[in-house]
């Protein structure tokens, strides 16, 4: 009997120790086998748990979720477009660098040989200013500076694909130690920047030094009824304070913002001034616009619209 006592003791510490992580809390949760079922039940829990409610404030809460969902989350999710990157080409002047430092209050940014499809690392503000320190001697005594040239203080940039999860390019930048990634395109053109702030801010929100400034919100609604819109908006801010369906599901993952829905319906970048009519009533009035982008815009509800939201917010 003491026999079969100890072989069923020695069988349940074998199960237990080749259990698989994370077993505990799928037979908790009531889970199957996979990651995205986890995910989805802990998210779940943490939104919807009336004991974890009480336990964690809402910025925790906030930030749980942010990193259940950074996982699932691509470099072309999070970089910064190309129209937006800010690069100095590799002969610029000491005096081109500093006021492109002054305009953009970045600390970083790529240096590149005649187009920014040519990239060739990066320049950072330190190294910038510590090209003004005296040389090693007296001070009276020091040698002169060499002629200031980024291709003496240039350093590494990384180098990525748009297809790259972002936790990973996170823990490359880790193990390297380089904060700044190019986004290259399968014809190796450059399509975005991504900074390792830009990765932090998905799990923390949004981080603001002393050099950003309150923009405002991306909707404002006016005493006419029209809604003035920063094209980087996302299309789901709109839809919510319109009550409206503007994109289809099979075109969700190919549009994000009011910028990339205009494109769209009009399969080019519109003229500043130019109309853009949506099928579900609305139009959008271009405001402001260069060549390469959309800035800002009104959108005109016309009464189609009105009445499929009235409609909608009855419903």
């Amino acid at each position: 009997m003491a026999d079969t006592t100890d072989r069923t003791s020695a069988a349940r510490e074998g199960t237990s120790r080749h259990r698989p992580p994370f077993g505990w809390l799928r037979a908790l949760l009531g889970l199957g086998n996979g990651d995205s079922s986890l995910r989805e039940s802990l998210e779940e829990v943490i939104e919807e748990h009336e004991d974890m409610h009480r336990g964690l404030t809402a910025e925790e809460r906030h930030m749980l979720v942010n990193i259940l969902n950074f996982g699932e989350l691509r470099v072309d999710d999070v970089m910064v477009p190309r129209a937006d990157v800010v690069g100095v080409e590799e002969s610029a002047s000491l005096e081109d660098v500093l006021r492109l430092y002054r305009e953009s209050s970045h600390s970083r940014m790529p240096v590149y040989r005649e187009t920014l499809d040519d990239p060739i690392g990066m320049v950072h503000l330190k190294d910038v200013l510590a090209w003004f320190a005296p040389l090693e001697g007296d001070s009276d005594n020091a040698a002169p500076h060499p002629p200031f040239s980024l291709r003496s203080i240039r350093r590494d940039v990384l180098f990525v694909p748009p297809s790259m999860p972002a936790l990973d390019l996170l823990v490359k930048m880790q193990a390297t130690r380089i904060h700044l990634a190019l986004v290259i395109d399968e014809y190796g053109g450059t399509d975005g920047l991504v900074s390792i702030e830009d990765l932090v801010e998905q799990i923390v929100g949004e981080i603001e030094d002393e050099h950003d400034t309150d923009t405002g919100p991306a909707l404002v609604r006016r005493e006419d009824g029209t809604i003035d819109a920063d094209a980087r908006c996302p299309i789901e801010d709109l839809e919510e304070m319109i009550g409206l369906k503007l994109v289809d599901e099979e075109n969700e993952d190919d549009v994000d913002t009011l910028a990339g829905l205009v494109f769209s319906l009009l399969g080019r970048v519109p003229l500043r001034g130019e109309l853009v009519r949506h099928p579900a009533g609305l139009e959008f009035e271009v405001k402001d616009a260069d060549p390469r982008r959309i800035k800002y815009m009104r959108i005109h509800l016309l009464p189609l619209a009105e009445e499929s939201a009235s409609s909608g917010t009855e419903s």
